[in-house]
């Protein structure tokens, strides 16, 4: 299997906090096999995203203010509902807000299935705590109601204000879940085709693709082909194609076990001072020269006051110093090498900050000296 190391780097940087970069990389040791359903789908599940419009009340005094015309309007329109009548004008309720509500349903869930559904603010209340979802109808992007949503909203935190405008806030408060809130109503037609199946990588890859329809034709026959890089198909025969034994079919290829492949990438969070790089990431031989430059300001207070017995008033003024330190480059010789621990210590060495490791991970790729693919995130 192959491990995970990572290399902490915690380098304090000139007039700001200490950033701590993390630098994981894998290490190649003896080839590791997955199953292959930890790395495909089925494609014949069928997913959609769904989403309403809804009002969550019962909220202390957090909901939405009245100048949120959408929220007073459609609590006005739910009153009129139910047979009561009210000018949304006049409505100054400050226990009602208004959301977005949003789930995920697939082909699997069969009527009267529950799901967790996510709520989200979209006026100006400041907390969801202890309020309560109405029913919200959840539809597809065509206007097909999947769902309905109801239930008490869970956002896991509080926010409290004391005396002198303080105050504590634990946890995002605007944004809460509905757990199992979401009926599903209208079951989604799954691509159910009892001919083939098709196996989707999650991580596409023509040598991963390969690799599975091999390992099923050792055992099966030639009954699957390479699409492309991301779709595996497999023709089910006729002797198989009972729903008994093409559920064995599928439940024998998902346990089956491959070497997946992957290709030399180096993930950097820029946020986070963070390098995430994969197996096979190289670096060509290259030259490193790094050196800061500090730049320094001083504000210094300035006293001014009038002359005795006149009018004026006593000024504070400030007066800047600016003072620029120009540290010498250091130079770093960088034979190839596959092991970027070897690249961390190094760099680490000739003093680079976390912030300064990604920007030479950019610049290695410009060079051509990284031979991997760089993400940015």
């Amino acid at each position: 299997m192959r491990n995970l190391f990572c290399i902490h780097l915690s380098i304090p940087v000139f007039m700001i906090a200490a950033v701590t970069l993390i630098l994981c990389l894998y290490a190649p040791q003896a080839e590791g096999s997955v199953r292959i359903k930890d790395i495909t789908r089925i494609h014949d599940t069928n997913e959609l995203d769904l989403l309403g419009y809804g009002l969550v009340i019962g909220l202390d005094g957090t909901g939405d203010s009245k100048g949120t015309q959408f929220t007073m309007q459609s609590l006005a329109n739910m009153m009129q509902r139910i047979g009561v009548t009210v000018d949304p004008g006049q409505l100054k309720v400050k226990n009602v807000a208004a959301v977005i509500v949003t789930t995920r349903i697939n082909s699997n869930a069969r009527t009267g299935d529950r799901l967790d559904a996510t709520v989200s603010s979209i006026g100006d209340a400041t907390s969801l705590q202890g309020g309560n979802l109405l029913l919200t109808p959840l539809a597809s992007a065509t206007g097909e109601v999947f769902a309905t949503a109801q239930g008490p909203v869970s956002i896991g935190g509080f926010n409290v204000q004391v005396e002198g405008g303080d105050k504590i806030i634990n946890n995002y408060t605007v944004v809460g879940r509905v757990p199992g809130g979401a009926q599903v109503v209208n079951r989604l037609k799954a691509k159910n085709d009892p001919n083939e199946i098709l196996l989707i990588l999650q991580s596409p890859d023509y040598v991963t693709a390969d690799r599975i329809a091999r390992k099923i034709n050792v055992k099966y026959g030639t009954m699957s082909y390479v699409e492309d890089e991301a779709t595996v198909r497999v023709v089910v025969p006729d002797s198989l194609a009972y729903p008994n034994d093409r559920t064995r079919l599928l439940a024998d290829i998902g346990a089956m076990q491959v070497n997946p492949d992957q290709r030399a990438r180096v993930v950097i969070n820029e946020r986070t001072g963070t390098i995430v790089a994969g197996e096979h990431v190289s670096i060509a031989p290259v030259a490193i020269a790094h050196g800061n430059i500090t730049v320094s300001i001083k504000a210094m207070p300035v006293i001014s006051q009038p002359e005795p017995f006149s009018r004026g008033e006593t000024v504070v003024a400030s007066d800047y110093q600016l003072s620029v330190e120009d540290e010498p480059a250091r130079v770093v010789h960088l034979k190839e090498t596959v092991a970027l621990a070897d690249v961390a210590s190094a760099l680490n060495k000739i003093g680079a900050a976390p912030r300064d490791i990604i920007a030479i991970f950019e610049a290695l790729k410009q060079a051509g000296a990284l031979r991997a693919e760089l993400v940015i995130i």
